[in-house]
């Protein structure tokens, strides 16, 4: 993905999920129906913060780390073939 061709607003970060499992632990085979969304991805922009009160609220997800997010948090994105994920930052859980 070329830089700059999504920049995120405010608060909201972008972010490429990781693929889906292909295996479970024991080592059977998932078709892709069965696979599970994954909740897990790589920040790949992040906007400038949230301005609350007058006073910007600078963003703690920097671009290039593994988050958590919510199960169905934000807005899907096709850019150039590839599907990415618009959160706001309170929709991340955790950085992984």
């Amino acid at each position: 993905m070329a830089k700059n061709q999504i920049q995120p607003l405010f608060d909201n970060v972008l972010i490429k999920p990781l693929e889906a499992e292909e295996k479970t632990v024991s080592g059977i085979i998932l078709p892709d129906s069965a696979k599970e969304k994954p909740q897990m991805g790589l920040v790949m922009a992040v906007g400038k913060g949230k301005v609350d009160d007058g006073k910007l609220i600078p963003m703690s997800v920097k671009v290039g780390q593994k988050v958590m997010y919510k199960k169905w948090g934000g807005n899907e994105v096709k850019l150039n073939g590839e599907e990415l994920i618009l959160v706001e930052e309170k929709d991340i859980l955790a950085i992984i």
